[in-house]
């Protein structure tokens, strides 16, 4: 039985109290009309007018099965969400506090505080996905963005402008963005200053061949080793956690990073601070003054930090640095674009990994389902047919997602003799001929599909990468 999917942007039209009172969940929202779904023993006509002046919206009806409708509001607006949805008294002086440790312990990467025309709501990010954890007053909100403002010393009568700050923890570093909106002011508290030193190279998923390659190349002592994926894929993990296996007292590690994400005893880190002119160029040029064994860079942006990388690496330094690419072998593609010559990429790099961050189901509610080809993206050659699939669901261990937790999956280029010499003529395409053992991205989160472990929507974005 197909269910009902709600689309993230109209989940809100419509109160918990008001979907589980009328039994009703939003079909879709079209200017000032919105339809809902409603089962055939649903009184359309006594209740029409009561929710358009509920709403102050055009009401319409379709017509759904009841087991659909309970399911739905079961997942979107279920009954308990009330005990994490009460109005808070900010008299407590000790919220915000608890407030960042409950994120903490639940692993949450980010705190969003939005105001709306009635109310306000606190959601965190766990595994990448926004969970509705309160809903609080407005007058509440109010006094609670000016304890944000005081603790991370911003102008707490500005509130035209958007502000940087940061709130230093005993256990941790908060960095604060305070953006003004038609309602009032929204803030986003980033959690920061993870200790880097329980991080391992061994636990974070890359395995076999791929892994040996990867020793491999970060254990020569120079070149370049470049992390690409999205923001958010957990490019700086794995940075630190290459850090953490080369740290010792015989070698001097420097790195500039926007933002500083962990700390690790033994390597002097260096905040990025473009308004007066220290970039990652800039830093990299102090940097080799500085007798460095080993540099990591927080991102390659632009031509002149990765000519800069190119000849740190010629002089004998090992470079550890991030890119934006799709893919592994994209990484050669962009720099080339950057005007770094070919034969020097042949010269310099070491390997080109790109990584995503894949959530995995919850063990305890996700529901097996039937494969169906016609589902994956057609650019997609599936490599065979599992013996079946599973769908998220929802329940309260995963906060009613039907995630719980992600896994990284990797793809590892490592620049061999071969490589180096296609690299070298402009033979791109020959590059992954040669590489037997050599799986993609989308290789690798299918695998994950296969063993019952995700889901297709989850991985859907990177079948289409193929």
């Amino acid at each position: 039985m197909e269910e009902i999917t709600i689309h993230q942007d109209i989940i809100h039209v419509i109160s918990n109290d008001l979907a589980n009172h009328y039994k009703i969940v939003p079909k879709e929202v079209i200017e000032n009309k919105v339809t809902f779904y409603v089962d055939t023993n649903f009184n359309s006509a006594s209740s029409q007018e009561e929710l358009e002046l509920l709403l102050g919206k055009n009401v319409l009806f379709a017509t759904s099965s009841t087991e659909k409708i309970e399911k739905a509001l079961s997942k979107y607006y279920r009954k308990d969400r009330g005990n994490s949805t009460q109005s808070l008294s900010i008299d407590k002086a000790d919220f915000l506090e608890n407030l960042l440790y409950e994120a903490k312990s639940l692993k949450s990467s980010d705190i969003h505080f939005e105001v709306y025309e009635q109310e306000a709501r606190i959601r965190f990010r766990i595994d990448g996905q926004l969970i509705e954890r309160y809903k609080i007053e407005k007058e509440v909100y109010l006094e609670l963005v000016n304890k944000i403002k005081i603790k991370s010393k911003l102008n707490i009568t500005e509130k035209r402008l958007p502000q940087d700050g940061r709130i230093t923890n005993n256990s941790f570093d908060i960095r604060v963005s305070i953006l003004p909106t038609l309602f009032g002011e929204k803030i986003v508290l980033r959690l920061l200053g993870n200790d880097a030193s329980k991080i391992d190279l061994e636990t974070l998923g890359l395995e076999g061949d791929e892994f040996k390659y990867y020793l491999e190349a970060v254990k020569k002592p120079n070149g370049i080793i470049l992390i690409s994926g999205p923001t958010g894929s957990g490019k700086t993990t794995t940075l630190y956690a290459t850090l953490k296996l080369l740290n010792d007292s015989i070698r001097n590690i420097v790195t500039v990073e926007d933002p500083i994400e962990y700390t690790l005893k033994g390597i002097n880190q260096v905040q990025l601070k473009e308004d007066i002119g220290l970039t990652f160029a800039s830093a990299l040029k102090s940097f080799l003054r500085q007798d460095p064994d080993i540099i990591m860079l927080g991102e390659i942006r632009d031509s002149e930090t990765a000519m800069m990388a190119i000849r740190a690496s010629l002089t004998g330094h090992l470079v550890l640095s991030t890119i934006h690419t799709n893919s592994a072998i994209g990484t050669i593609a962009r720099l080339i674009d950057m005007g770094v010559p070919s034969y020097l990429i042949a010269e310099t790099l070491n390997v080109s990994v790109a990584q995503r961050l894949v959530r995995k189901l919850c063990v305890d509610c996700k529901e097996e389902i039937r494969f169906i080809a016609d589902d994956f993206p057609k650019s997609f050659k599936i490599p065979y047919t599992p013996d079946k699939l599973f769908k998220p669901s929802g329940c309260n261990k995963c906060y009613h997602t039907g995630y719980a937790g992600r896994k990284a999956i990797y793809e590892v280029l490592n620049i061999d003799f071969k490589a180096a010499n296609h690299i070298k003529n402009n033979e791109m395409s020959l590059i992954l001929d040669d590489k037997t053992n050599f799986e993609t991205l989308p290789e690798k989160a299918f695998s994950m599909l296969s063993k019952g472990e995700t889901s297709l929507d989850e991985i859907y974005s990177i079948l289409i990468n193929d």
